[in-house]
């Protein structure tokens, strides 16, 4: 069965197994070393889930970094310490552009207020923009009038790694081939895989068909042991992927939605 606990650990195993390193995304800028497997966690909901992901990391003896949004449904502090205490790397998960319905001076300022936050948890040095299902904003767009550099930032994923170099491997619409109904969480990349399943990524991995460098990211809410929560997830996001795929996919971008 793909997307529960027990599969992860299976896919990190392979990933371990074909030779990769783990990087935080702030470590990966300090070095990009070759055979990096840079492990991103959006924490767009149920916190718990990404808490066990950690956990199950540091028994490992791994890291990954973690982008928290600013809402009760993700901001759990109690979270956010213990993955820091495990030497993780925090982040901010961004979408102030579409809490701030487009006005960009009021959403330079949520950010701000946002990471300021944040900071007074754990150190915050990258963050990384929320598709925000729904809002015809897209938070990226704040950086056309600001610079997130000003605020102490080293790096956000979508400007600062070379996806011509890098591959980029998401979990968006609960597969691995979420590209063809997404429209934010995706990247211009010559390195494009038709994996759906986990096991397909699995077998990529064993089958050397990957470069020295990838980005995987996970939305942990979607990886569930308990059936009940797995069920849910699984029905939730096949509706989504058929709304997203009909009706916003051949909208205009600034139209369109991601999960």
């Amino acid at each position: 069965m793909d997307f529960t606990l027990q599969m992860y650990i299976e896919l990190i195993a392979a990933i371990r197994n074909a030779g990769y390193y783990f990087s935080t995304f702030g470590a990966f800028l300090q070095t990009g070393p070759p055979n990096t497997v840079i492990l991103r966690h959006d924490v767009d909901l149920m916190p718990q889930n990404s808490l066990n992901f950690a956990r199950i990391q540091y028994e490992l003896g791994i890291r990954g970094v973690y982008y928290f949004r600013a809402i009760p449904a993700s901001w759990d502090e109690a979270v956010i310490l213990e993955i820091a205490r495990m030497g993780h790397e925090i982040g901010y998960h961004y979408e102030c552009l579409t809490t701030c319905r487009g006005n960009r001076d009021l959403a330079i300022d949520d950010f701000g207020k946002n990471l300021t936050a944040l900071r007074k948890l754990a150190p915050v040095t990258t963050i990384c923009m929320h598709g925000s299902p729904l809002s015809k904003y897209d938070s990226k767009d704040l950086w056309k009038t600001y610079s997130y550099r000003d605020f102490g930032i080293r790096g956000e994923p979508y400007f600062d790694i070379d996806f011509s170099k890098v591959a980029y491997l998401t979990d968006t619409g609960r597969r691995w081939d979420g590209y063809n109904v997404s429209v934010r969480d995706k990247v211009n990349s010559v390195h494009r895989y038709n994996y759906k399943s986990t096991r397909d990524v699995i077998a990529g991995l064993q089958n050397q068909q990957l470069p020295d460098q990838i980005m995987f990211t996970f939305h942990p809410q979607r990886w569930n042991s308990n059936p009940a929560y797995w069920v849910r997830e699984l029905v939730f996001q096949r509706a989504k992927n058929v709304i997203k795929q009909y009706f916003y996919m051949n909208q205009p971008a600034t139209q369109s939605i991601d999960g």
